[in-house]
Order: C-alpha cells, then sequence, then structure tokens
C-alpha cells in the first residue's frame, strides 16, 4: 500500500519513484493527505536527490492532474510567458495585455514572491481593488472578453502545486530543477496553453546563477514542456542586475506603467517583452517569425494598446477604472525614503543582486514566513545600474521604508551590494542564449 512515509523512505535512499507513487503523492497535496511536514520532506529529499528527467515530467503531469485542466473554443491561441523569477522583473504585467492586443488570449496564472524575487500576484496587488484570486468560470469569460487575466491559480487549478510551493519558499527548497520545472508546467499546462515562451533568468539574483545551470533548467523546462504538448521556446536572460531600476512592489508597477503608457520602447524591460512576445506570438501563428512578433508588441506598446488591454484588465478585475489615466495618485508610498550612498568614487562593476531582492523582503516586501502580511510600498528605487558612475554625492539607491528604523537597518545590506571598479566593466547581454 502507497503512503507518504514509505515514499519519502524511498526517495531519501535515492530509489526511483514509480509514475503511481508521484502521482499518490500529488493528490496527497491536494486533498491533505499529505501533512505540511511530510511536504517539505518531499521538497528537500528532490533537491537533496532529485527525480531526474522521467520523474520530472511525471511529476508535472501529476501535479497538472490534480486539478482541473482548461479546455477553450476561441478565435485565436492560447498563449503565455512565464519567467523563471529575478529582482524588478515584472515583464508579465506588460507583456500579458501586449499580447492580447496582438490577437492572443492570455491566461497567466501567475504566482507570489519566492525567496528572494518578488512575486507577481503581489505585484499586482499593490493596485487597489485588483482581485488575484478568482474562479475559473469567470477566468474563461474574462480572457475570452479582454484577452488576457494575470491572476492565481485558483483551488481547481494544480492545488498540489500550490501548497508545495508555499512550503518551498519557507524550506529553503527553492532552488531545484524538478521543483521548479514541475511547479511552473503544472500551472501552465493545466491552463490549456498553446505555445509557451520562458524566461531563464542568469545572474546574481537569479535562482540559478551559472550558465550551466540556466541552461539545464531551460532544457529541462523545454524537453518537459514539449513531452506534454505544448510548444515552447526558451530565452535566457540576465539577472546580473535588476531588469528595471526598482525592486518592490508598488515599485515595480511603477515602471510597468512608465513602459505602457510613455511609448518608449529603449528600456530593457520594453526590450525584454518584446523579444518574449516575438517568440511566443510566432509559436502561435500570429506572426511570420520572431522578428515579425516583436513589431507586433512594439507597435502595440507604442499606439497605447497594450496600455488599453491592461486598464480593461485592471478594470475587470476589481480595480480603479481610470487606472492607466491617474495610476500615479492610485499606488501606495512609503512613509520613509533614504539615499544610499557608496563611501568611495568609482563605476559599478559588480551587483549583488540577490542582496537587493533579500533587503526588499527584510523591509516587509516580501515573506520570511507563509502567513506573513507584506507591506507593498516599500522597496528599493533609483538603483544604479551597471557601467554607471558613482560617489559619495551620486546615490546607489533609495530605501522606501515603513520607518527611519527599518530604512537603516537594510542601508548597510544595499551599499554593500554594489561592488565599484576604476574602470567601467564590460556590461552583459540582455539576453544570453535562446533554446528552441
Amino acid at each position: 500500500m502507497t503512503d507518504a512515509r514509505s515514499i519519502l523512505a524511498r526517495l531519501r535512499d535515492g530509489e526511483t519513484l514509480s509514475e503511481a507513487e508521484l502521482f499518490w503523492f500529488a493528490e496527497g497535496l491536494a486533498t491533505g493527505a499529505v501533512t505540511d511536514a511530510q511536504a517539505g520532506a518531499f521538497a528537500m529529499a528532490v533537491c537533496a536527490r532529485g527525480l531526474g528527467p522521467r520523474g520530472r515530467v511525471q511529476l508535472t503531469a501529476a501535479m497538472r492532474e490534480s486539478g482541473r485542466v482548461l479546455r477553450w473554443d476561441l478565435d485565436g491561441p492560447v498563449l503565455d510567458k512565464h519567467s523563471t523569477g529575478g529582482v524588478g522583473d515584472c515583464v508579465s504585467l506588460v507583456l500579458a495585455p501586449a499580447l492580447a492586443a496582438c490577437g492572443a488570449f492570455v491566461p497567466m496564472i501567475s504566482g507570489r514572491g519566492l525567496g528572494h524575487t518578488g512575486g507577481t500576484l503581489d505585484k499586482l496587488e499593490a493596485i487597489p481593488g485588483y482581485r488575484t484570486q478568482i474562479g475559473i468560470d469567470e477566468l474563461q469569460e474574462m480572457v475570452a472578453d479582454i484577452g488576457c487575466a494575470i491572476v492565481g491559480a485558483s483551488g481547481d487549478i494544480a492545488p498540489a502545486d500550490k501548497r508545495l510551493y508555499a512550503v518551498r519558499d519557507v524550506t529553503g527548497t527553492v532552488e531545484s530543477i524538478d521543483l521548479i520545472t514541475a511547479s511552473i508546467l503544472s500551472k501552465k499546462l493545466a491552463a490549456g496553453l498553446e505555445a509557451l515562451v520562458l524566461d531563464v533568468k542568469l545572474g546574481s539574483g537569479a535562482f540559478m546563477a551559472t550558465p550551466t545551470e540556466a541552461l539545464a533548467l531551460a532544457q529541462a523546462l523545454v524537453d518537459t514542456a514539449q513531452g506534454a504538448g505544448c510548444m515552447t521556446t526558451a530565452l535566457i536572460t540576465d539577472m546580473s542586475q535588476p531588469l528595471v531600476p526598482s525592486a518592490g512592489n508598488a515599485l515595480e508597477v511603477i515602471e510597468v506603467m512608465e513602459v505602457l503608457t510613455s511609448g518608449d520602447l529603449t528600456p530593457p524591460l520594453a526590450k525584454l517583452a518584446q523579444a518574449l512576445g516575438g517568440e511566443v506570438l510566432a509559436l502561435g501563428g500570429l506572426a511570420a517569425d520572431a522578428a515579425d512578433g516583436e513589431r507586433r508588441i512594439a507597435q502595440a506598446l507604442t499606439t497605447g494598446e497594450a496600455a488599453d488591454s491592461f486598464g480593461e484588465m485592471v478594470a475587470a478585475l476589481g480595480g480603479p477604472h481610470d487606472f492607466i489615466e491617474r495610476w500615479r495618485d492610485r499606488l501606495p508610498a512609503a512613509r520613509v525614503m533614504v539615499d544610499v550612498y557608496p563611501a568611495d568614487a568609482g563605476f559599478v562593476g559588480r551587483i549583488d543582486t540577490r542582496a537587493l531582492g533579500e533587503a526588499v523582503v527584510r523591509l516587509g516586501g516580501g515573506r520570511l514566513r507563509q502567513t506573513d502580511k507584506l507591506d507593498l510600498a516599500v522597496g528599493l528605487s533609483d538603483i544604479a545600474p551597471l557601467g554607471e558612475r558613482a560617489d559619495p554625492a551620486r546615490p546607489l539607491a533609495r530605501i522606501h521604508a515603513a520607518s527611519d528604523e527599518a530604512a537603516r537597518a537594510i542601508a548597510a545590506q544595499v551599499r554593500r551590494a554594489f561592488v565599484l571598479t576604476d574602470t567601467p566593466p564590460v556590461l552583459p547581454p540582455l539576453i544570453h542564449e535562446r533554446i528552441a
């Protein structure tokens, strides 16, 4: 007879779990038959022992089948994008409405902050009234009507992942290719996608900090998704510095709105949205190739069509109906702002991006425990990018905090995250590699 204790013992001893055992464990996560302690032990054992390519596919399928799998009848392709997470990574909020403006349908089921990285749902909840949790019927109606909806997985979508995701965040088991792959793809495949583009982060702010690790994760994700019948491409993109010069929930929404409403295609956020969007539009048949897809995304951003789609989505999900026009007045702001200056002059040669993300968590913008309530206004802004000249009169970053004491507590951590050099560094590319 299958039970959690025997499965955990076999996994601990390095034995290969059967498909039936993985399906049993996923079902137990969904129903509560598996306890939090057993879920944490499972996550730790997978981190230590691994499941292998076959076990990874089986766990992904088991977690997908632990809930409802969506079916669509629409006059366009159902597309999506997922990022493995980083600091200042708010591409989803730009890309989902841009894809909708290009004729795609985007049921973007997203997650909350994990470890030192921010969560898409947490960022959206900085918008007053925005509902991140809706039922499947409402999700399907909204996607059919507006073209996109960025929400959390309902209780019916991959419930096994919801349990395991929360446990991973507080048990030091985030950095596992098997768990990351199963978590991402169980939700995405349950959404009934026709094509998916993956943004796999590389660098000091990524879960996979080295090229070898990032490539292994990208290949695992692509192979698993393709094996499940979903056309998928991955881009390995840079996270050696924050993607936008802010880290924190409301602060990153500000960066998103600047891109959506300015028509400026030069910020890295806009460039990456174009690249990812181009890939998935081509996979979904809405563009002749990735370059044509990039042009279509660029048009959606410059004409304001993407902003209009975002505004419709926000309103439909309970946010302000005039958010596009008055977003500066609608977002929460921290009570205290403190600039952090370097002790010496030099060029920003290296950034410990993970340390910046952890500083946001310490400010209250991320979770140390599952039950933590976030302060959506806190974080960092005006983060100096790689190559910028810094000196004791020019700040490295601005801390947004709830109190002077909270700001002082992380100022040294923020300062240490920047390494200054006598000469400008060689700047990394935004996109390192493409995995098809």
